[in-house]
């Protein structure tokens, strides 16, 4: 089976730090490799995979602020989609633009749908629904105007995170500074529990950041990393006593809470979107619903065991998992092809 992983190219593939989706369409490059399927990635030129690597686009727009996105994005678009009869399958982790392609190809596209930005992308998800075969992230994220042929959680290599049953003394918020991952909140929650707060993640909304974070930074009780890579993400993950995610929107899945639980971290997570989905309540964290809730249950999380976590994550959110899924997905696809 040929295979062509369309991923991103805001950011290189895999990401040097933030970059969620690119990271996806990695793990799923790289687990497809390993069990010996021919794997074309096509990214930015600076990407990395043990699979061909192929593109147009040189490095990531977000990284080289001199490349106008639309362009890049046409460019890396339309660049596969002139090879697409060299391939079995394409699989399309990027959103809604290579969709308007497939009544124009032969070969079969699978798009995992990663989340909808907003509610005005929808009609063109239905207008190719016929054409396409749509994977949701989770369960929580379907719409119900669309049809699909699965749902697949993403997977974590779990060689790039380290189990640690003793923790240091401090919560972690990580992920993207923005009111809808709840920054300001995770800074109340560790205030009013009297813990210390690490946060690591990339500044997406300054105005929110120089006004609801900034003015607590202290280097003291609360701590800001910057954006964190792979190394620095583990380190900061597995020493945590918690990771804290009180997100303001219903999230799609949540990278960084599967993250935390292959370190054994807790997370300590408001019940929106997908968090039912990858929490087990009362076991590897706690769903709650308000500020107040989320700090009564600092004081239970010594009551939680870190190694169930990490088995808990290996046994739901594993790479191996979701090349697995996937490659059920692609026969499925073929064989409805025939």
């Amino acid at each position: 089976m040929k295979i062509a992983i369309l991923s991103p190219v805001a950011w290189r593939t895999p990401p040097r730090q933030y970059g969620p989706w690119e990271q996806v369409a990695s793990n799923i490059a790289e687990g497809l490799v390993e069990k010996g399927h021919d794997v074309t990635l096509f990214a930015t030129l600076d990407s990395r995979t043990h699979g061909h690597l192929d593109g147009i686009v040189p490095t990531g727009y977000e990284e080289d602020k001199e490349t106008d996105p639309k362009v890049a994005e046409c460019l890396h678009i339309s660049y596969l989609m002139e090879k697409a009869g060299q391939f079995d399958v394409i699989h399309n982790h990027f959103d809604f633009l290579p969709l308007t392609y497939t009544g124009l190809i032969s070969t079969p596209m699978v798009t995992t749908i990663h989340g909808f930005s907003s509610p005005r992308i929808v009609p063109v998800y239905k207008r190719y629904n016929s054409n396409n075969s749509y994977v949701s992230i989770s369960h929580s994220d379907r719409n119900p105007e669309l049809e699909y042929l699965a749902t697949v959680y993403n997977g974590i290599d779990a060689r790039d995170f380290t189990l640690n049953e003793t923790p240091e003394d401090y919560l972690l918020y990580f992920g993207r500074i923005h009111h809808d991952k709840g920054t300001r909140e995770a800074i109340e929650i560790a205030r009013k529990a009297g813990m210390r707060l690490v946060i690591a993640g990339i500044i997406q909304d300054r105005e929110y950041f120089d006004k609801y974070v900034s003015p607590h930074i202290d280097d003291r009780d609360v701590v800001f990393e910057g954006s964190a890579g792979p190394e620095k993400r583990d380190h900061l993950l597995k020493n945590a006593k918690a990771l804290l995610h009180p997100i303001n929107f219903e999230e799609p899945f949540g990278l960084s809470v599967a993250e935390a639980m292959f370190c054994g971290t807790p997370v300590i997570a408001f019940n929106k979107g997908s968090m039912s989905e990858l929490i087990k309540d009362g076991a590897t964290g706690f769903l709650v619903h308000s500020i107040g809730e989320a700090v009564s249950k600092v004081s239970e999380l010594e009551n939680i065991d870190r190694r169930f976590c990490r088995e808990w994550a290996a046994s739901h959110f594993s790479c191996e998992k979701m090349v697995d899924d996937y490659v059920q997905v692609y026969e499925k696809v073929l064989e409805r092809d025939l």
